[in-house]
């Protein structure tokens, strides 16, 4: 038992630090629950912690604002006028390389390329269109910080990964709230509907 436990010990030094992204569910998704959660339990079923979810329904402002990086873009109207049609489905997610693996997960953003070449994929699955493709994702750790900044303002990543990745890392007493849905630190009350997945996130 002494072994183990060193070994664990060990383990648990060496563990790459976790990656937060921003993970967004877009108003093609949101108009069918059903693909919402199945799209939430693909990311769960992967791995992902869920550190902070919300729902949005942007103004076209805030969807200039959110894409201006492609306002010299020829879809950048098409863009902002789709993203502002409906609600959204925003989450801060963690996971080891956090940015790569949801990219991967969503698939290539051309949707025709992505039912043809990763048909299993979330948007081979779930996408319509080049702009109607389901999800989003941030590119960069740059991208990340600053798309997180923009829908949880009041959310410090310097803070997260200071006092708060340690523990989801190691897995220590992380529970699942499914009415927040969100990953919280400390073991699960009782009887709320939280789930601890300890187990399937070490």
């Amino acid at each position: 038992m002494h072994l183990t436990s060193s070994l664990r010990f060990m383990n648990n030094l060496v563990r790459p630090k976790l990656e937060l992204t921003l993970a967004i569910l877009k108003p093609d998704l949101c108009r069918n629950p059903d693909h919402v959660k199945a799209v939430k339990q693909i990311i769960l079923n992967n791995g992902f912690y869920f550190i902070r979810s919300k729902s949005e329904h942007l103004s076209p402002f805030e969807a200039k604002q959110f894409y201006d990086e492609h306002k010299e873009k020829f879809f950048f109207t098409r863009l902002v006028s789709f993203m502002s049609s409906g609600p959204i489905s925003v989450h801060i997610i963690a996971k080891e390389n956090a940015i790569r693996q949801w990219r991967k997960l969503m698939g290539p953003t051309k949707v025709y390329i992505a039912q043809h070449e990763e048909p299993e994929s979330i948007r081979g699955k779930f996408g319509l269109t080049d702009t109607r493709n389901a999800t989003h994702g941030s590119d960069s750790p740059r991208s990340a910080a600053r798309e997180v900044g923009f829908f949880f303002p009041n959310f410090s990543v310097e803070e997260w990964i200071k006092h708060e990745e340690p523990i989801f890392r190691h897995s220590q007493q992380i529970h699942f709230d499914q009415g927040e849905w969100v990953h919280k630190i400390g073991p699960p009350p009782l009887d709320n509907g939280t789930v601890f997945h300890q187990e399937i996130f070490c």
